[in-house]
């Protein structure tokens, strides 16, 4: 083998090398556009009025349930009431320890998966070890935003 043969073979193997990277690369980036493009962005200051968007009709649609930790001074859980149709926000935190709830729309109830405390859809204690009930916040829909007021 010549000079030139070995080096022509030392550049495939450099380049076959680099390819799962230059793919992985590649395949990050267009996964990511793909998340900018279903995320919608909004604007969440608070408003003048105490109000601040939290979601959109659209995600919520989507997704059946809105939640948020970082926005609001308090973490906020978004839903649909199954029977009124209704969009409705509670304190997401646990009056237990603080866990966040969830919200089980075939179940129609809001349950603590770390203690098994359940609320009903208005907030209220169903299944203890919660003490008190869940704190509602005021909502309001504006145009395709859903406003939440953080108390």
């Amino acid at each position: 083998m010549n000079r030139r043969e070995f080096m022509s073979w030392v550049g495939v193997g450099m380049f076959a090398s680099s390819l799962p990277v230059v793919l992985a690369a590649c395949n990050s980036s267009n996964e990511s556009s793909s998340i900018q493009k279903t995320e919608t962005k909004i604007d969440t200051s608070i408003r003048e009025d105490g109000f601040q968007a939290l979601g959109t009709i659209e995600d919520l649609a989507e997704k059946g349930v809105i939640t948020d930790k970082k926005n609001a001074a308090k973490s906020v859980l978004i839903f649909r009431h199954p029977d009124t149709e209704e969009i409705v926000a509670f304190d997401s935190m646990c009056t237990h320890q603080g866990c966040s709830v969830e919200f089980k729309a075939e179940e129609k109830l809001l349950v603590c998966p770390c203690h098994s405390s359940k609320y009903d859809l208005n907030g209220r204690v169903v299944a203890k070890p919660a003490p008190k009930p869940l704190t509602p916040f005021e909502i309001k829909q504006e145009d395709n935003l859903i406003l939440v007021k953080v108390i």
